[in-house]
C-alpha cells in the first residue's frame, strides 16, 4: 500500500482497496484526515516529547479528561499506554500492586474465556483463550485459567442464549471456588467479542450474573474493550450498552487514536488509584507512555467523533450493513452466521450449513475469504484460532465514517468473495495456501 483516504487504500498499482475491516479494527475515523495530522504536527513542534515520570503536559491531561467524561462515572482516572497490549499489561501490573500493598499477595490468578484474545505479548497472550497457542507458551508462561465462552451458534438444540451463558457463569463460579476466592485477582472479558470470537454479543444476563459473581468473591472484573470500544457499537464503551454490570477497570486503545499514532488506555475509579498512591505508588512505566503527540491526535479522533456524529452512525450505517450481510447469509451456501453490532460484525463460514460443520483445517477458509477480497480491492480481516475448533470467520468492520453506498459496494464485493471461496472448496483442498499453525 502507498496511499490511503478515506475508507480507501490503494497499491504500488494504483489498485483501489476498500478498507471494510478499519485495519485490525483501528482506524475508525478512516484514513489521511487532515486535520489529526495538522493537529499532531503542530504537537510536534510545540512539545514533541515528555516522559510522565519526570513531567506532566497539558496535551496528557485534556485527553484524560475528555476521556473521563466520555466513560461517565465511575471512571475517574486514566493511564496511558502505547497501544492494547501494553494497556492490558498495564492493567493487570495496577491490579497486581494494588492487593499486594492491600496485604494480599496471593490473589495472583488470571481468569478469562475459552476462547478469547487479549493481547500479543508474553503476558497478554497466556491469558488469551487459543488452544494453538498452548504449546508456545508450555514452560515459558504462566497461562491463566480459561472458562468457557458462552458461544451459542453450535449449542446443543433447544439451550436459549440465556441458557448456555447461565452454564458459562456456573463454570466461572465452580473455577473460583476450586482456585480459592483469595487466590483470584481478576477476570477478564470482551464485552463483544473479536476475531477469536467472531463478533460474540453475550445476552445482558451474562454480564449481570458475572458482575454479582465478582462482587460475591472479591474479584476484578476487566473489560477488554480494545477492539470494541471507541464508538465502535454504537456507544463511546461497549459496557454503555449494558445496565446491571460496571466493570471495575476498562482496557482501551484502537480507535482512540484511531490508527494515527500508537495509542492504549487504562479507565479505572479514583477510589483504588488515589488509594495506592498514597500506599506505594504505580512503579511500572514505559517510553512512550502518555506520549504529547499521540495524545493530541486521540483529542482530534475524539473532535471527529463527535463533530461528525459517529458514533451515532455506528448505529445508523450499521443497521444497513447488518441486513446486506444477512442477506449474503441468506442466498450463499457457506455463510452460516452473521453476528455482531454497530460497524462490528463477523462472517461465519461453514461448509454445510445445515449441520453447521466446519471446514477441513486443510483449508484455511479465512485465508482464502481474506485472499479472495484482495482480488475484488477487499479488505477484511480475518486470523483462524484455536485451529478452526470454535469455527471460522472473518470480521466487517469499516471506519465510522462509512455510509449507506459504501455498505453497499462492501456487500457486492463479499458477494463475489464468498462465492470465490466456495468455487475454491468445491473444486478440492487447495495447497496454495499453507494452514496456519498459531494465531501469534
Amino acid at each position: 500500500m502507498v496511499r490511503a483516504e478515506g475508507i480507501w487504500m490503494f497499491d504500488e498499482h494504483g489498485k483501489a482497496y476498500i478498507d471494510a475491516s478499519s485495519g485490525p479494527i483501528a482506524c475508525n475515523i478512516g484514513h489521511a484526515n487532515e486535520r489529526v495530522a495538522h493537529a499532531m504536527f503542530k504537537q510536534a513542534m510545540m512539545l514533541d516529547y515528555a516522559y510522565p515520570r519526570v513531567a506532566r503536559n497539558a496535551t496528557n491531561a485534556a485527553l484524560t479528561e475528555r476521556l473521563c467524561r466520555l466513560a461517565g462515572k465511575p471512571f475517574e482516572r486514566v493511564g496511558l499506554s502505547s497501544g492494547g497490549s501494553e494497556a492490558m499489561d498495564l492493567a493487570l501490573k495496577f491490579l497486581r500492586q494494588y492487593v499486594v500493598a492491600k496485604g494480599s499477595p496471593s490473589k495472583r490468578i488470571l481468569m478469562s474465556n475459552m476462547p478469547s484474545y487479549h493481547g500479543a505479548s508474553i503476558g497478554t497472550l497466556a491469558i488469551s483463550g487459543d488452544e494453538s497457542l498452548v504449546p508456545f507458551l508450555s514452560g515459558f508462561a504462566v497461562s491463566g485459567t480459561k472458562v468457557p465462552a458462552p458461544m451459542t451458534y453450535r449449542a446443543k438444540p433447544g439451550l436459549t442464549r440465556e441458557e448456555i451463558s447461565e452454564q458459562c457463569v456456573a463454570a466461572l463460579e465452580d473455577a473460583i471456588v476450586r482456585l480459592g476466592p483469595e487466590n483470584v485477582l481478576a477476570y477478564v472479558v470482551e464485552p463483544v467479542g473479536g476475531v477469536a470470537t467472531g463478533c460474540l454479543v453475550p445476552p445482558p444476563i451474562y454480564f449481570q450474573r458475572i458482575r454479582e459473581l465478582c462482587d460475591r468473591y472479591d474479584v476484578f472484573l476487566v473489560f477488554d474493550e480494545i477492539l470494541c470500544g471507541a464508538g465502535r457499537t454504537g456507544k463511546f464503551l461497549a459496557s454503555h450498552n449494558l445496565s446491571g454490570c460496571t466493570p471495575d477497570v476498562v482496557v482501551m486503545a484502537k480507535g482512540i487514536s484511531a490508527g494515527y499514532s500508537p495509542l492504549g488506555a487504562v479507565l479505572l475509579p479514583a477510589a483504588p488509584v488515589d488509594e495506592l498512591a498514597s500506599l506505594t505508588g504505580f512503579n511500572f512505566s514505559h517510553t512512550y507512555g502518555a506520549n504529547p503527540i499521540s495524545c493530541a491526535a486521540a483529542l482530534a479522533v475524539l473532535d471527529e467523533y463527535e463533530n461528525h456524529n459517529l458514533i451515532a452512525n455506528a448505529v445508523q450505517t450499521g443497521q444497513n450493513l447488518e441486513r446486506i450481510l444477512r442477506k449474503l447469509m441468506d442466498t450463499s451456501p457457506i455463510v452460516g452466521d452473521v453476528r455482531g453490532m454497530g460497524l462490528l460484525y463477523a462472517v461465519e463460514l461453514v461448509s454445510d450449513k445445515e449441520s453447521k460443520v466446519r471446514f477441513p483445517f486443510e483449508f484455511n477458509v479465512t485465508e482464502v475469504a481474506r485472499t479472495e477480497a484482495l482480488k475484488e480491492g477487499l479488505i477484511v480481516y480475518s486470523r483462524r484460532t484455536s485451529g478452526g475448533r470454535y469455527g471460522d470467520w472473518f470480521i466487517v468492520a469499516p471506519p465510522l465514517t462509512v455510509t449507506a453506498a459504501d455498505c453497499e459496494q462492501i456487500g457486492q464485493r463479499l458477494e463475489r468473495t464468498i462465492l470465490a471461496v466456495y468455487q475454491r472448496f468445491q473444486a478440492g483442498v487447495d495447497a496454495n495456501v499453507p494452514p496456519q499453525k498459531t494465531s501469534a
